[in-house]
């Protein structure tokens, strides 16, 4: 009798199995290339605009009295989860955090000595916001040696802040994105 229990016991969950996995190839699709747009493409679209939507709260004006772009941050939500290089235009703190105006852009290495040259990008530029406890690693001209070393979100602001706008343009950034396209870590490069 016990061997009957466990066959029929047995029999039950490989059909429920099997029922499981029909159902989830249903809900998955079986299409090959041609049979329209990839459901998972679909899904990371649409997880891209809900990231934009959460990211792209209306900032607080610039202490220049300048508004900032009050678009969804399509970009932002583009870049969760990966490494970009950019340029950094603008920084502020408000509402508990620091937002960043940024851009990509490119670096090369330095034909003549040990640091980077950045080729500014072309284009708009991106507000985007960092993780209370995202690292700042700021070398020279921004830092104050040559390796990169841990500075305040704060100290940041100000350092930046505080040089025209025209120095700023000869800056590049290596940044790091979450999941939600928030930074977790700036690491200015070595310039001379």
């Amino acid at each position: 009798m016990r061997v009957a229990h466990r066959r029929t016991t047995t029999v039950r969950c490989l059909t429920a199995l099997t029922a499981l996995t029909v159902g989830l190839l249903a809900l998955t699709g079986c299409g090959g290339p041609d049979d329209g747009p990839d459901d998972g493409q679909a899904a990371a679209a649409a997880t891209a605009a809900a990231t934009a939507s959460v990211t792209s709260e209306a900032p607080a004006p610039s202490p220049d009295g300048t508004a900032p772009s009050t678009s969804p941050s399509a970009t932002a939500a583009r870049w969760a989860g990966t490494k970009q290089f950019v340029q950094i235009d603008d920084a502020r703190t408000g509402d508990g955090r620091t937002y960043l105006s940024v851009r990509p852009a490119e670096k090369k290495p330095h034909p003549q000595f040990e640091a980077w040259v950045i080729v500014p990008g072309e284009g708009p530029y991106t507000e985007v916001s960092m993780t209370e406890d995202a690292q700042v690693l700021l070398s020279v001209p921004l830092g104050d040696a040559k390796h990169p070393a841990a500075y305040a979100q704060d100290e940041f602001v100000s350092r930046l802040t505080a040089r025209p706008s025209s120095d700023r343009a000869l800056l590049g950034y290596d940044l790091s994105f979450d999941g939600q396209g928030r930074v977790t870590r700036v690491q200015s490069l070595y310039t001379p």
